[in-house]
């Protein structure tokens, strides 16, 4: 019953759209692409800002967002960043977990059946879902947090040095203005008075399916918005071995080891007491 209702309510957006494309015209079509145009003007760009924080195999990614003075409702809007994760890092859910617990930051991997100890020839690259919070020092601004770590890599024959490209993420925006719980939202559109945020009817492009908000399984339909960079891509530099260094690597390596047993059968040896 809930399936034909769902059907019948869904004919009747069609049939309605249908209608009001007829009722337009090309002078309603003419004028609402001049509408389009006018409010694309008033736009301010959004601005998106990756940083990479911290030194050495464990590093932070930080995400700025801002939007424009100019932006009006922002607080009915949420913000969910989709990040990809290339083979040479890895975010471990564990940690995200426990930083979820203590409310730092709301994340969550969507990638499963990976391992976080394998080295980076061995990997694939992984996707993780972050939930922007609201910026207390710029009432136009969002942020998100994630850690990463690298992992380890083939050993080169010259630098010392890899280098892992971080490239920007996809900006998800979901703006409801009634405040329902709607799974789709339709576009309202009857006598040229539309019923949309000019945030989306400025820079977004396509719909993404993802979920509402990290504590429930409901699904929305986002808004993948246009934004402008800061930086092309984050380059991170990992430290690597150098191949001219094996021998010397698993000399001492295997001289350790066969020192270290030495001295613990010495050790049980004297010390230990056995019993026949």
């Amino acid at each position: 019953m809930a399936a034909r209702v769902a059907a019948v309510r869904t004919a009747a957006w069609l049939l309605l759209g249908a209608a009001t494309g007829l009722t337009r015209g090309p002078a309603g079509a003419f004028t609402a692409a001049r509408s389009d145009a006018g409010i694309r003007a008033m736009c301010s760009e959004i601005i998106l800002r990756q940083e990479v924080l911290k030194d050495g195999f464990h590093r932070d990614i930080l995400i700025k967002v801002k939007f424009g003075e100019s932006i009006e409702d922002l607080h009915t809007c949420r913000l969910l960043i989709k990040q990809d994760i290339p083979a040479g890092l890895y975010v471990d859910p564990y940690e995200l977990a426990s930083l979820r617990e203590r409310n730092i930051t709301e994340a969550v991997m969507v990638s499963e059946n990976f391992d976080i100890e394998a080295p980076n020839y061995l990997s694939k690259e992984s996707e993780v879902l972050i939930y922007a919070r609201r910026d207390s020092q710029c009432i136009d601004c969002f942020q998100a947090f994630l850690p990463v770590h690298c992992r380890y890599h083939r050993p080169h024959s010259e630098d010392g040095e890899a280098s892992i490209v971080v490239n920007n993420p996809d900006l998800l925006m979901f703006c409801d203005q009634a405040g329902s719980r709607r799974m789709i939202r339709f576009r309202f559109d009857s006598f040229d008075k539309t019923i949309e945020f000019p945030i989306l009817k400025c820079w977004a492009h396509s719909e993404v399916a993802a979920p509402c908000a990290l504590e429930n399984e409901d699904i929305c339909q986002w808004n993948k918005m246009k934004y402008k960079s800061v930086y092309k891509n984050v380059i991170l530099q990992v430290p690597v071995g150098l191949t001219v260094h094996t021998s010397l690597v698993c000399s001492v390596t295997l001289l350790i080891t066969i020192l270290c047993s030495t001295l613990i059968l010495v050790a049980v040896f004297k010390y230990g007491h056995f019993s026949l």
